[in-house]
């Protein structure tokens, strides 16, 4: 076994696997590997029972972050000392993964996050997006005092004492984004940026594609952070 696990939630992704199980062959030699398919409508479960990785398969749809959260689990349960955070729909390089990786075990922070935007790169995203990414941006850095670039992105490597943190049902949250990252820096955990090379998904469709869904992640989003900064301040007066 080794001392970091790829944890790569999966829900109706066949198309965009076969790309994502060749990368991880290629590139994925210095860690282990969970899939954890979550409850998949399309070909995903096969694709996996074939692909020689190891996978856990939810019992019913539990959403993208609960489907994260389990693989943590996994980790925190079977002695991983470290957890890359990956997706299944091909924007995320394993050769990356394995910066994010070298990066926390040498400089010795909690959360690496790989950043699109850190260092200008050939990945392109839409205006809308980028426009939501500066709000959050400019909010971390205006109540953190912290510049995170690309606080959206969910590639990732957790060191043990955060995924410990993780592991606990309550705290994680259903969209750990800009939330989370806020919360762990009120709580003192070092979190550092490595800029990273991403890709643009080529099938399927984002989990928050469409009209409503975006709408209910910012309301969702907005809220949260008004709670953590309210905790937040409520910490600083019994400190």
């Amino acid at each position: 076994m080794r001392d970091v696990l790829i944890v790569i939630p999966a829900y109706n992704e066949a198309e965009n696997l076969p790309k994502v199980f060749d990368d991880l062959k290629k590139n994925g030699g210095f860690a282990d590997v969970l899939f954890v398919n979550d409850c998949s409508r399309d070909g995903t479960k096969d694709l996996l029972e074939k692909s020689g990785f190891d996978y856990i398969e939810n019992i019913f749809n539990v959403g993208y972050a609960m489907s994260v959260q389990t693989g943590i689990k996994y980790a925190v349960r079977n002695g991983y000392s470290y957890v890359i955070q990956m997706d299944a729909d091909g924007q995320h390089v394993t050769s990356e993964a394995k910066k994010l990786y070298e990066y926390i075990k040498e400089n010795k922070c909690d959360i690496v996050i790989g950043s699109r935007y850190l260092r200008k790169t050939s990945y392109k995203c839409s205006a809308t997006r980028r426009f939501g990414t500066k709000i959050f941006e400019l909010i971390i850095k205006i109540f953190c005092r912290k510049k995170i670039t690309d606080p959206l992105s969910g590639f990732q490597c957790l060191n043990r004492r955060v995924m410990e943190k993780y592991s606990v049902s309550s705290f994680y949250p259903e969209y750990p984004d800009t939330n989370l990252i806020m919360e762990m820096i009120f709580l003192g955990y070092k979190i550092k940026e490595v800029s990273v090379q991403m890709h643009s998904r080529e099938f399927g469709k984002s989990m928050h594609g469409g009209i409503l869904k975006p709408f209910k992640y910012m309301v969702s989003m907005f809220y949260s952070i008004a709670l953590i900064l309210l905790q937040n301040i409520r910490r600083s007066k019994h400190e």
